[in-house]
């Protein structure tokens, strides 16, 4: 076993972090806190919403075993220190992807405290992938834990909570309090022998956006830390909570709208240019669902904690039938929406945001299999983007804000529609790209995102690890290792790169970094996962009867 582990890269480390320069005096008691061992029993993320509304009863809910049906795997709640336990002779890919992910550790004071997000000597420009993404972190986190090294998942989180609590201001608008960073980049000064960070919360960024999934990812960071150490303290710390606290303060709010989606403007995101994605993304929607339910299982149950479950409980209703409801798309859905009257004015309206017939685009009439389904991109008012997002409905499933017969229809569209959304790289981060006048109007003539390339349809191996999660979730574990064949057949021989262009996703992106850190990791936390499901645990919830889906899919918008 020690051999394989030389060779792979696997190995288990004991976490003994700890950040004790002046300024982080405040948060190095976490650090040293025992980690607890948990007894296997349910945790707190495992009750029904119905159960957390009432008096804070625990009332299990049935367990990932009879649900995944994949033999004799281990329950995700024991969730295993390494996938090395198995007795298989690793893909050769694997060693060297370990390598390239230790190459991009960060380093602050001595301590591991991320990964930056591109490792490549052959370009010139550094621009920002020099520094550690928050987003771009997760899939390393989760290969790190998955290998049983938490230590860098547990500084990682501590310090960018850190973060969160600095003053953030852009021209002379000050930001909301609970911001998390897109990212930070460590600069070491050799003179004086001393390590300092710099946070971007959007000051920096292309079209000065602030991320709005920084802080969800975060939240279902925490919760996977939480689920595969066991470590409960870090989560139930003072500075943990209040760092959920002011995240669910910004996203709670009340306001003007009329929806419970959360209103973003473009490039907030993955996609963090200009893609026409402004109004209710579907990837920020299935992020802020997910948070939500991760929060309401590390929430304490104090008196600050008890108001924000309350408003917690009642979002995830209101947010999960919208969602639900009225982003769902298959071919009797289309055919409703295609025979839609408009100008109705009554609260009887069936075309309720008063979407016209007639923008419905051509493509998906030949593109919607008679078998599947998905979440489309945005539904505001008179206008639904019918484009599909990749993460948005990974995300959803593995969420459980798509029930299992929306799941199950999500997985028969991949499957029926192959060649399109998975290709010769998987996967494609959007479907279609946009071409001609719609790009330029769009986009505003972005050269980047040009047609088939970036995220105007181009092909991010990151998303493998996704996708391969929602394939062990749904049950179609065979569909996650064809797609994990197709990335070993170029991803090394490529040089790990960031994105893929073209219909099928067969030419390296024109601007595509090598050595793409979450390429690297996502194709390790793939491997891990389908080698040993039990780890789905980390990054999956269980479908909570108390939200009851819409009685009939093709009628949903009439309920």
């Amino acid at each position: 076993m020690d051999g394989v582990r030389e060779r792979t890269g696997l190995r288990k480390v004991e976490s003994r972090a700890s950040i004790t320069e002046a300024d982080d005096l405040d948060l190095s008691r976490l650090l040293e806190r025992p980690r607890l061992k948990l007894e296997r029993k349910r945790s707190f993320d495992e009750r029904s919403l119905s159960d957390h509304a009432a008096a804070g009863s625990l009332q299990p809910v049935d367990s990932y075993e009879s649900m995944l049906s994949l033999g004799a795997m281990r329950s995700v709640l024991d969730t295993p220190t390494s996938s090395a336990h198995n007795s298989f002779e690793p893909h050769p890919m694997v060693a060297e992807a370990w390598d390239a992910l230790r190459r991009s550790i960060v380093l602050f004071r001595g301590h591991p405290v991320g990964t930056i997000a591109a490792y490549d000597h052959a370009s010139e420009e550094v621009l920002n992938y020099d520094q550690v993404f928050v987003r771009d972190f997760v899939p390393s986190a989760l290969a790190f834990l998955m290998n049983g090294e938490p230590d860098i998942v547990k500084n990682f989180l501590l310090k960018t909570l850190q973060l969160q609590g600095w003053e953030k201001k852009i021209d002379r608008f000050k930001l909301g309090e609970g911001v998390m960073p897109a990212s930070f980049k460590v600069s070491h000064d050799p003179i004086r022998k001393t390590d300092n960070l710099t946070a971007d919360f959007g000051e920096s960024a292309i079209g000065r956006v602030a991320p709005v999934d920084s802080g969800f990812w975060w939240i279902i960071l925490l919760r996977a830390y939480t689920k595969s150490t066991g470590d409960s303290a870090l989560a139930e710390s003072p500075e943990c909570q209040r760092g959920m606290r002011l995240i669910l303060a910004l996203c709670l709010s009340e306001g003007f709208d009329t929806f419970p989606t959360l209103l973003c403007a473009d490039g907030c995101s993955m996609i963090d240019r200009r893609m026409g994605i402004y109004g209710y993304p579907i990837e920020i929607q299935a992020l802020f669902f997910m948070a939500l339910r991760c929060a309401l299982s590390m929430l304490k149950q104090d008196a600050e904690g008890k108001e924000f479950i309350a408003r917690i409980v009642k979002r995830l209703h209101a947010l999960s039938y919208h969602i639900r409801s009225y982003f769902w798309i298959d071919f009797q859905q289309l055919n409703d929406i295609y025979r839609y009257k408009t100008e109705e004015y009554s609260h009887t309206a069936v075309n309720k945001f008063n979407v016209i017939p007639d923008s419905i685009p051509d493509w998906i009439f030949d593109f919607m299999p008679a078998r599947g389904g998905y979440f489309i991109g945005n539904v505001s008012p008179a206008r639904m983007d019918f484009r599909w997002f990749a993460l948005g409905n990974c995300v959803a499933i593995l969420s459980s804000l798509a029930t299992p017969e929306q799941s199950v229809a999500i997985m028969d569209l991949l499957e029926e529609r192959w060649d399109q959304l998975v290709g010769e790289m998987p996967l494609k981060i959007a479907y279609p790209a946009l071409e001609s006048h719609e790009w330029q109007i769009v986009t505003g003539c972005d050269p980047k995102n040009t047609r088939w390339s970036y995220h105007n349809g181009g092909t991010w191996p990151v998303l493998l690890w996704l996708f391969t999660a929602a394939c062990i979730k749904t049950g179609r574990p065979q569909i996650a290792r064809r797609a994990i064949d197709l990335a070993e057949n170029r991803l090394s021989k490529d040089g790990w790169p960031e994105y893929y262009d073209g219909k099928l996703g067969r030419y390296i992106g024109k601007q595509a970094r090598k050595f793409q850190t979450w390429s690297i990791a996502g194709y390790l936390v793939a491997k891990m996962m389908l080698e040993d499901p039990s780890h789905l645990g980390m990054i999956s919830l269980e479908e909570d009867k108390a939200m009851k889906p819409p009685i009939k899919r093709s009628a949903s918008w009439t309920i």
